[in-house]
């Protein structure tokens, strides 16, 4: 579906009067879709599509997911916490799990940004290398 360049810029006004000091508010988000519906102005619709692509994006930007091979202990989290904090910000969303087949080092992930100090991307690097 295309959208208007209108309605793409009403969509960018909705989705920032939905921030706070630069975070999101889940409230005031449900509370700018719930009025858009009930007054449906003219190409609400498009309106609509775009926010919630903006809304979507900005969930991922604030997500970081950190993969390890092995269980990683307390004072590792806080560090990495505290790391990608300090680089993008507060308001992240955590998500820690285990791949064992990264068979050792950290993937990390944080919107569109990927970090990927493992041994399996390492060893994938040396086989392209020989090919």
């Amino acid at each position: 579906m295309k959208i208007s360049k209108q309605a793409r810029t009403d969509a960018k006004h909705l989705f920032r009067s939905c921030l706070i000091d630069g975070l999101m508010d889940e409230a005031r988000v449900r509370q700018a879709v719930r009025q858009m519906i009930d007054r449906k102005p003219r190409g609400y619709a498009a309106i609509l599509s775009h926010f919630q692509r903006l809304v979507k994006m900005e969930l991922q930007r604030k997500t970081a997911q950190v993969e390890s091979a092995v269980a990683l202990a307390e004072p590792m989290r806080a560090a990495i916490q505290a790391n990608l904090t300090r680089i993008y910000g507060a308001g992240l969303t955590w998500s820690f799990t285990q791949n064992p087949s990264l068979v050792a080092g950290l993937r990390i992930k944080v919107g569109s940004d990927v970090y990927d100090g493992s041994i399996q991307s390492r060893l994938a690097e040396l086989r392209d290398s020989f090919v």
